[in-house]
């Protein structure tokens, strides 16, 4: 599931709130002042215009660190090395965050590397391992599957009914299978709130969570 390539740069860009051309350099890395900067959420350039569910996951784990003053891409190292011990996605799995041994993992790489306090994902607090407050906001927008593995995400904590799931409409944020993008075009296009509920089988609630998840997503591209 975490391979299946389903989005493009630019949905990961409005999806995980991120300024255009921010996914791209993150996932294929960038050159600025005749200096090229290695990808951080993958070993190497791909040249692959898709990306994939894990990429997607991952990254809306570094946009937890986005307005931070340290930039992301200081966390490079520490996820190649954890890549090491977790697999291709390591932030898209469970251990790092909730398996006492998979943190102590996280630590030492912190330790490591010298990661920045602005960027750590766990830190020691009265004798006790804890997530730091941003990988404490991610891990409460996903669910994990029976395998330790991020099943869904809410892209936005406000709407937490709207989900993203790599096997139903396509990844993209949705409501009990209906995109909250064909919600918001629907009644954009004059379709009042109540046909909205009989059309598609919703609650009030459902569509007014669809219709306000659109609204924040637009106005935060706009900003």
């Amino acid at each position: 599931m975490l391979d299946r390539a389903i989005y493009s740069y630019a949905d990961v860009d409005r999806l995980v709130g991120l300024r255009p051309g921010t996914a791209k350099r993150w996932l294929e890395g960038y050159s600025r002042a005749s200096r090229f900067y290695e990808p951080v959420l993958r070993e190497e350039q791909t040249g692959s215009d898709s990306v994939t569910w894990g990429e997607m996951v991952e990254a809306r784990m570094l946009a937890e660190f986005r307005s931070r003053d340290v930039p992301v891409q200081r966390l490079r190292p520490a996820i190649v090395l954890l890549r090491k011990e977790f697999g291709p996605y390591p932030l898209a799995h469970a251990r790092p965050f909730l398996d006492v041994e998979g943190k102590e993992l996280v630590r030492v790489v912190q330790e490591r590397v010298g990661l920045e306090r602005q960027l750590q994902l766990v830190v020691v607090r009265s004798g006790q391992l804890v997530l730091t407050d941003p990988a404490e906001r991610f891990h409460s927008a996903v669910e994990y599957d029976a395998d330790g593995v991020v099943a869904v995400l809410r892209p936005d904590g406000r709407t937490p009914d709207v989900l993203m799931d790599p096997r139903k409409a396509f990844g993209q944020p949705a409501i009990r299978n209906v995109r909250t993008e064909s919600l918001a075009e629907d009644y954009r296009a004059g379709t009042s709130r109540d046909d909205l509920v009989d059309l598609y089988d919703l609650t009030p609630e459902q569509v007014d969570a669809a219709l306000r998840f659109e609204l924040i997503a637009s106005s935060e591209r706009a900003a």
